[in-house]
């Protein structure tokens, strides 16, 4: 992978900056795009930054079940090993260069998995579920991922998950009752099954039975995991580095396949920015009421308001660093399916980019203070509004 921005000036080994209690990685869904969350966690490894709390959804999911699932110095090699996998089929020798050439390349790609799947990730079922049996086991999606499971157990130590070392939490949904559900190995014993399920996205994948119920890609509901993980930080100081693969702003189209390609990025988005601002505005207000209960003499507080003022007292600092994939004028509507060697790489070695020039802006790599509420920086904005 490309390796030529380290980041600078930065300790040798594992650290954490002051006053930081963990360090959170959290990764949304986007197949193939995937491999930019590799880059970005290639980054921070090679920083000394290791994530000691990971969550995601859909592949996401995966990645952080890989990082989660094997000590810090074997998470790279694992994260290589199954980006590499799935992304084995040569599509094709040589590309010319231009736009319109990729396009080409990349639409045969995505035609290749389409019809053939992606190898350790997902076959197709034979026979198709518009030929089966109402029921039938190949009647609700057009993919099997026996082999994803197959991939997990070799990549993936659920023990050392299940262990509790890295806090570890995937997002899904419930087919039965469109309830979204985080499995936490805080709370349950995480299986491959638990992964599978957070990227299982119909009609694509099929559902996966977990117990007595049937779950789906998270992505449906909510593809990022933020809020869950705001909402679970209680009192502790977290650095979160918040990995977007699909961009709530973009360009405006300019034919149908960029429209299509808008759509799915404005859905898929997930609108990391409005919760982002929500959470920044509640603590502000966390912070003028902690200041007001501070005016008035305890006797004259109620229980609750004592119980509130307690609470109030130990205000998490947040800063949240935001990474979002910049898609390319020559990827499609199709560009979390195509599976290619050549764009894996390209969407890995993007990831690392762009978190070796956040990770530049040493500035940023500090925790707000008690009262300066949460704060949120993106290397891309600040590179626009410079």
């Amino acid at each position: 992978m490309d390796a030529s921005l380290p980041p600078n000036r930065l300790p040798r080994g594992p650290w954490k900056p002051a006053n930081c209690d963990r360090v959170a990685l959290v990764l949304q869904g986007g197949g193939a795009l995937g491999a930019y969350q590799a880059g970005v966690y290639q980054a921070l490894h090679e920083a000394g930054l290791e994530p000691d709390w990971v969550t995601g959804v859909s592949i996401g999911s995966i990645n952080s079940a890989i990082i989660a699932g094997n000590p810090p110095e074997r998470r790279l090699e694992r994260l290589r090993e199954f980006w590499d996998t799935i992304t084995a089929r040569r599509i094709w020798m040589w590309t010319p260069d231009g736009d319109d050439p990729r396009r080409m390349r990349n639409a045969f790609s995505s035609l290749s998995t389409i019809t053939l799947g992606q190898p350790g990730f997902f076959t197709p079922h034979v026979p198709s579920p518009w030929l089966s049996p109402r029921g039938a086991k190949t009647a609700t999606s057009f993919y099997d991922n026996a082999p994803l499971r197959d991939t997990l157990l070799k990549l993936v130590d659920f023990d050392l998950i299940n262990s509790g070392a890295t806090r570890f939490a995937v997002g899904a949904v419930n087919v039965r009752t469109g309830n979204f559900i985080y499995f936490d190995n805080a709370e349950d014993e995480i299986l491959p099954e638990h992964v599978m399920a957070s990227g299982a996205l119909p009609p694509a994948l099929p559902m996966v039975r977990i117990g007595t119920d049937c779950f789906w890609d998270g992505g449906i509901v909510s593809n990022t995991p933020l809020s869950a993980l705001l909402t679970d930080i209680g009192s502790d100081n977290v650095m979160v580095f918040q990995v977007d693969l699909f961009s709530a702003r973009g360009a405006l189209p300019r034919d149908m396949g960029d429209v299509l390609s808008r759509q799915k990025d404005i859905q898929y988005s997930s609108r990391t920015r409005t919760i982002t601002d929500g959470w920044t505005e509640l603590h502000k207000q966390k912070v003028l009421a902690r200041r007001l209960l501070s005016l008035i003499p305890e006797d004259q507080l109620s229980d609750a308001d004592l119980a509130l003022k307690r609470e109030l007292d130990n205000l998490p600092e947040i800063t949240i660093l935001h990474l979002i994939y910049q898609r390319q004028a020559y990827e499609s509507d199709a560009k979390d399916y195509e599976f290619s060697a050549k764009s894996m790489r390209e969407h890995w070695d993007a990831g690392y980019r762009d978190t070796a020039r956040t990770l530049r802006r040493r500035e940023w790599l500090a925790m707000p203070g008690e009262d300066a509420g949460i704060k949120v920086h993106d290397v891309h904005h600040a590179e626009e509004e410079a």
